[in-house]
């Protein structure tokens, strides 16, 4: 069990790390970028996409090693025998999809469910920075509906403050 514990704390940790930098490069050099505002947030999304793939393919290596390799912990249901069994495993455990062909027993379910929350925390993470680049780019369509506010024009710093959350209404 200490064994479980440890590795849960090691993969938590690894797979937030993975994202924070995928998400922290993604945040640099996006404005670099010299591409319409769309593929700026197409770029968001599949970098997101590339950071939760890591860490399912961390988390399934984990299985692979821990109950393939060293026999701690196990899977009940269909038959867990290849890494691509584990990979499987790992992306329904990650978020928390759960359809059952595979379970985990002893050590194992420990594993899982910190997969799963940590999935769940990480997933809500990508999504809000998803949305603030959203709030970003968007206005740089061309779209006027309300004016853009001055902080977030191109070649101006963003200030934090009401102002970036709330832009003045049209005629205000």
């Amino acid at each position: 069990m200490i064994l479980a514990m440890t590795a849960s704390v090691v993969l938590v940790m690894s797979t937030i790390l993975v994202l924070y930098e995928t998400l922290r490069l993604t945040s640099e050099h996006l404005s670099e970028l010299p591409v319409p505002p769309r593929f700026r947030i197409l770029a968001v999304v599949l970098m997101t996409f590339v950071g939760h793939t890591v860490a399912v393919w961390i988390y399934a290596g984990a299985y692979w090693l821990l109950v393939l390799r060293l026999g701690v912990g196990a899977f009940a249901g269909a038959p867990v025998t290849s890494f691509e069994d584990c990979l499987y495993f790992s992306v329904v455990a990650y978020t928390s999809l759960g359809f059952g062909d595979h379970f985990p027993t002893s050590h194992t379910r420990l594993l899982a469910g910190v997969e799963a929350l940590n999935g769940l925390l990480l997933i809500g993470w990508s999504a809000s920075f998803t949305y603030l680049a959203m709030e970003r780019y968007w206005p740089l369509h061309g779209i006027t509906r309300a004016p853009m506010p001055a902080e977030l024009r191109p070649g101006r710093a963003a200030k934090p403050g009401r102002a970036r959350l709330y832009p003045p209404a049209p005629g205000a």
